[in-house]
């Protein structure tokens, strides 16, 4: 038999869990995927998210390939990604690899940046001549004046992904703690090999854009490592372990496609830049 007492303790539980099952900004501002804090409402959440809304130059867009621009300037991505500690955290709206202390490295146009995080979006925000994706891996990369640009690899269901078989065991810990796990407080994973990550890269796309959720923040340099046929695989299963921590209006964390506003897509293709150069 449920006291009242017990009841109200059931209560409070509840309430408990759809309080941290919220994603927030710093003043504490909730935003969404979904109804009044969803994606067409967050430039008006708070002013901290102006830029979501009034941007002009924001992410995620479609890239149509036959109006990017070849680009003989650029050059071959230099990532250099061997192996770091890292520790998984549920932000609430993803689920993010963090590297506070890492010399995990890529350099692009001749500037160095520093892997901060990687986190996952389920499906794509990106798309390829109005194709999405099953899943889009986002790897935000830092210099020390704080310039921001992102990495993004794009999936599809197929193989198992073996990077993810490094993060299986906390991934299952994060969903097995559920409502009583504290948010955003970082579990260790150790020694993470990121040199699967260093696949691909011969052909990208690359425009200026933003951070794809709140605050929107602009100038990102966007890096899209994707084409049609040379596009990595995960399993469903991985997909389904990727998200089955977050509360379920965040376990389809896509943010809607944002116009170009007259914006140039590039192109790098290393077999065209062969073919150029002979």
């Amino acid at each position: 038999m449920v006291t009242p007492k017990k009841s109200a303790f059931y209560v409070a539980l509840v309430y408990t869990c759809f309080l941290v099952n919220h994603a927030c900004d710093h003043d504490g501002v909730r935003f969404g995927y979904s109804g009044s804090t969803g994606p067409n409402f967050w430039g008006s959440l708070s002013p901290n998210f102006l830029l979501c809304s009034k941007g002009m130059n924001q992410s995620p867009i479609d890239i149509v390939k036959d109006k990017a621009i070849y680009n003989l300037q650029l050059e071959p991505l230099e990532r250099d990604y061997t192996a770091t500690n890292a520790t998984i955290v549920d932000n609430v709206f993803n689920i993010a690899l963090r590297y506070n202390d890492t010399a995990e490295t890529i350099k692009v146009g001749g500037i160095k940046y520093k892997m901060k995080q990687l986190h996952w979006h389920l499906p794509s925000e990106h798309t390829i001549n109005g194709q999405r994706f099953a899943m889009e891996l986002h790897m935000v990369h830092f210099t020390e004046d704080d310039n921001i640009t992102v990495v993004e690899i794009l999936y599809r269901y197929g193989k198992p992904d073996p990077f993810l078989f490094q993060i299986k065991e906390q991934l299952a810990e994060l969903h097995a703690e559920g409502c009583k796990a504290e948010k955003g407080d970082p579990l260790p994973v150790g020694v993470v090999d990121m040199t699967e990550l260093k696949q691909g890269g011969d052909r990208y796309y690359k425009y200026v854009g933003s951070l794809s959720a709140p605050p929107c923040t602009e100038n990102v340099i966007c890096t899209v490592l994707a084409e049609i046929t040379h596009v990595r695989e995960m399993s469903k299963e991985q997909a389904a372990d990727l998200m089955a921590p977050l509360e379920g209006s965040y376990r389809h964390n896509s943010r809607p496609l944002q116009p170009l506003n007259g914006r140039k897509v590039q192109l790098y293709d290393k077999s065209l830049k062969i073919r150029k150069v002979m």
